[in-house]
């Protein structure tokens, strides 16, 4: 108090009083602190911990991802059009009629069953005759040229903590059962799920084994391998950004919807799924074609773009 000395006695007074009431103050915050913390601690342990997903060790579990606009940008099918085109498996003409079909899908954002399977006739009529290891040769080459570059880190990221823990990781696609393989070998992935093209002593016939291994026809091949690996499907997990494939995400106790088309996206707010988006802007906004195409492949464009404007509306 020394220092208030050149103070009238009411400010010193005064300005002891401030002095006091600041060093209360803070010796009250510090004590609430120290008091709020303690709350905290004790509040976090009473609550139940948020259960580890995926969990490690547990081999009753597995995860199943859709590859086209799951795993990867855009359709596999196209992408192997594009390399096939490249080493002359067929004409100009018919790969304009790929690239409508991608900027369709791209445009759309969801896979239609009529473009979808007029894209599996094409590719069936294209590999008729030739043999499935030159298929299979080539196709390691298509997915360093067009697919590697493809694939979504998000969900890159997801798979690869599955394998992390110790679970078996699984695409479940439409695509070519082959081109499937290639894709889950180069990603590290435990095997895949995909449509089978028939062939006798090791050459294409044109047709396929069955159908597309498309839209419930998933959630039968994962039903199917659950039971052959001893899984627990409510442990299990599935991923996909299409609604068609809800029969396969509804099979699974940790359904995502990733990269969701519309429908999905509504069906999964809906019942609280988990939702993933890794688009860095709305898909229509971005079609993508392929230069090779020229002008065919850009009038296609445009007339989708039309169409699903006016579809729209």
């Amino acid at each position: 108090m020394a220092a208030l000395g050149w103070l009238t006695p009411r400010r010193r007074s005064a300005t002891a009083r401030s002095v006091l009431a600041g060093e209360a103050a803070a010796e009250a915050a510090r004590k609430t602190s120290q008091q709020l913390e303690l709350e905290r601690e004790a509040a976090a342990a009473a609550e139940p911990a948020e259960p580890e997903f995926p969990v490690v060790g547990d081999v009753h579990a597995a995860a199943f991802f859709d590859l086209d606009n799951t795993v990867m940008q855009g359709a596999a099918i196209f992408h192997f059009g594009r390399g096939l085109y490249k080493r002359k498996f067929f004409q100009r003409r018919e790969l304009a009629r790929f690239a409508w079909q991608q900027a369709w899908f791209r445009l759309a954002g969801v896979e239609d069953p009529e473009h979808m399977q007029d894209a599996r006739d094409s590719a069936l009529s294209i590999v008729k005759g030739h043999r499935v290891s030159e298929l299979m040769s080539i196709g390691e080459e298509i997915y360093d040229e067009y697919m590697a570059d493809r694939i979504w880190p998000g969900t890159r990221a997801l798979a690869q903590a599955h394998l992390d823990a110790g679970q078996k990781v699984w695409l479940v696609t439409a695509a070519p059962v082959e081109t499937a393989t290639i894709i889950a070998r180069r990603l590290g992935l435990t095997g895949a799920l995909g449509t089978v093209a028939e062939s006798v002593d090791g050459v294409y016939t044109g047709k396929l084994v069955g159908e597309p291994l498309h839209g419930p026809a998933k959630a039968e091949a994962v039903r199917a391998l659950a039971a052959a690996e001893g899984l627990d499907l409510n442990r299990c997990a599935a991923y996909s950004d299409s609604h068609n494939d809800i029969p396969m995400l509804s099979l699974v106790g940790h359904p995502y919807a990733i990269n969701p088309d519309t429908k999905l996206r509504k069906y999964a707010k809906a019942r609280e799924w988990r939702l993933r988006d890794y688009r860095t802007g709305r898909k229509a906004a971005k079609v993508g074609i392929p230069a090779a195409a020229g002008v065919g492949a850009l009038a296609g464009g445009t007339a989708a773009a039309v169409a699903l404007h006016r579809r729209r509306r």
